[in-house]
């Protein structure tokens, strides 16, 4: 039987606390303090958010750490060869430094011709659209309008889930405990959830979806029982019911 209400506020208020962040790659977002700042490590560290989590935190600390206290103006003050010699030696599991850098170039361009992530992201939001799939397509290929980084923007016409993509949307536009809510154009009502292996099996194992697949279909098929429960903020349990599993409780 599908999950109650009552129980997942339950999980909510026991499970989506700060002190449960680490180990997230969601932790370097509140390492800074601007909006700016935050939505071009939010970019970064949900995109290399696979494999390990202590792999992911050790990559993106690498990516961040040449930065300073501000990675939205290093990277928009940093020469494009500066950038290409800074990710000469990175390696993530199939993201090589060159296409860490050809990414990072890519938000370079999104900064120097949209001002912000979130104003390129926007461009391409329509509100009469049910959820942001659409929108999110759109942003991908704007995004990497002048070259692809396939392992961290993959291509669009694939119709994966993008969970690194909607994870990365979770944290911009929800705002609460956890998530620190930094866009204000894209209301919580049209996220969807970022699908992993992990949020597949508890929605199985909750009968909230019966699909073996992490397809944005099955992505859609979750996120529609939770807009049931929660209309205004669909994904507002995602935290709490991955990080309970994480950490051994039983949902």
């Amino acid at each position: 039987m599908p999950p109650t209400k009552k129980y997942l506020e339950k999980i909510y208020r026991e499970m989506n606390r700060p002190e449960y962040i680490h180990p997230d790659p969601l932790e370097f977002v509140w390492r800074y303090g601007s909006a700016a700042d935050r939505e071009v490590a939010g970019l970064i560290a949900a995109c290399l958010a696979y494999g390990n989590v202590n792999q992911i935190l050790r990559s993106v600390e690498k990516v961040l750490s040449p930065m300073g206290s501000s990675p939205a103006g290093w990277i928009k003050n940093t020469p494009p060869a500066a950038i290409r010699k800074a990710l000469s030696g990175f390696k993530h599991r199939f993201t090589t430094g060159e296409e860490m850098a050809v990414f990072l170039l890519n938000i370079k361009e999104a900064l120097a011709s949209r001002g912000s992530l979130e104003k390129l992201f926007l461009e391409g939001y329509k509100p009469e659209e049910p959820n942001v799939e659409e929108a999110l397509y759109r942003f991908i290929n704007a995004f990497n309008r002048k070259a692809c980084a396939p392992t961290l923007t993959p291509c669009p016409e694939h119709k994966s889930s993008f969970k690194r993509v909607n994870l990365f949307l979770r944290w911009m536009v929800r705002k609460d405990a956890v998530d620190p809510g930094v866009w204000t154009g894209v209301p919580p009502s049209k996220l969807i959830i970022p699908l992993d292996t992990h949020m597949r099996q508890v929605s199985m194992r909750m009968g909230i979806t019966s699909r073996k697949d992490t397809s944005m279909k099955t992505a859609a098929e979750i996120t529609a029982f939770f807009a049931g429960l929660e209309p205004a903020d669909p994904v507002k349990y995602d935290f709490a019911l991955t990080r309970a599993g994480i950490r051994g409780n039983n949902v």
